[in-house]
């Protein structure tokens, strides 16, 4: 699937892989000063495109369907990852998943959000929204970080929590406070990334950290732009406009004190190389926890404490 803004850049990758192809099975000479021509191209207008993204675009790439998930990034950064399943309480969730892995030789506490990569796969993970046995299983993976002082890394891409009545009946509002009490009091480093889209309170349950990092078309809000459009405007078709008003992508948190670091895609958007991307955030990832590990944990959470609470302070 290729948005209307990417259409063009999509078509001059077929063409490329084509050309490629017809390469090594022995095609013309001048075909591959042909190819070079059309990689040149293809750097053009992808620099193009990417420098005039409308607010609306950068919303679509940060949903973008084959955008890398939570599993995509553990997969390419982390090893040895083991993942665990339920709440003892209800049940599991698969729109969150977590467990034990390494980055590099640093045993730590993984759990993210994730998204389904085709309808099956979104209809067995409520397409990202997770319900409150989601929640409560990520805060029993983060408990357990602290008690085996395991950093803990969060990655954030939800629309939203579950909102259906059986959610709230089992306690959602409940389980994402809890979480958010838990966080705030960890004893151990934490580390968020938001890698697609992190919305509300559903974000917030995975979202309070030492360090808040964000992918570069990531965006990371209080409402969704339909969401916002329909509150204000009471049309939810005005979502475009909505995106714009709500400063949710990753520059604009950086400028507002919201998130401490950007970190760069490739070319084209994290969909066009997930291993490139997640191991450009796996250097972040490093670098960011080896500036921690220099804090005991009591400073820490002290940390924790001053960054939530000078947020939003307006200087006189």
């Amino acid at each position: 699937m290729a948005y209307e803004f990417e259409q063009a850049l999509v078509d001059l990758r077929e063409r490329i892989d084509s050309m490629e192809s017809e390469l090594k099975n022995g095609a013309p000479d001048d075909a591959a000063q042909e190819l070079q021509s059309l990689r040149s191209e293809l750097d053009r207008q992808t620099a193009d495109v990417f420098a005039n993204l409308s607010p609306w675009d950068r919303v679509q790439l940060a949903r973008h369907p084959q955008r890398p998930r939570t599993l995509d990034f553990i997969r390419y950064a982390f090893t040895d990852f083991v993942e665990l399943h339920g709440d003892r309480h209800y049940g599991d969730d698969l729109a969150i998943v977590g467990g034990p892995a390494r980055l590099g030789d640093t045993p730590v506490m993984v759990v993210g959000h994730q998204k389904g990569k085709d309808a099956k796969d979104n209809q067995l993970r409520n397409f990202g929204m997770a319900h409150p046995e989601g929640f409560r299983k990520a805060r029993r993976l983060m408990q357990q970080a602290e008690k085996f002082r395991l950093p803990l890394f969060t990655f954030l891409d939800i629309p939203g929590a579950s909102p259906f009545l059986a959610d709230e009946e089992r306690g959602q509002a409940w389980a994402i406070a809890e979480n958010l009490l838990t966080m705030s009091q960890l004893r151990t480093p934490i580390i968020v990334t938001v890698i697609g889209e992190g919305g509300s309170g559903g974000a917030l349950a995975l979202g309070i950290g030492d360090r808040v990092l964000m992918l570069e078309f990531s965006m990371y809000s209080v409402a969704s732009p339909e969401g916002a459009a329909s509150i204000v405007w009471k049309d939810a078709k005005l979502a475009p406009e909505a995106a714009g008003s709500l400063k949710p992508f990753a520059q604009d948190l950086k400028e507002l004190g919201i998130i401490h670091r950007v970190v760069p895609e490739p070319v084209g958007g994290a969909h066009v190389d997930p291993r490139g991307a997640a191991q450009d955030l796996k250097a972040a990832l490093v670098e960011e926890l080896a500036a921690l590990q220099k804090f005991p944990a009591p400073k820490l959470v002290e940390r924790r404490y001053e960054i939530y609470r000078s947020l939003g302070v307006v200087a006189p």
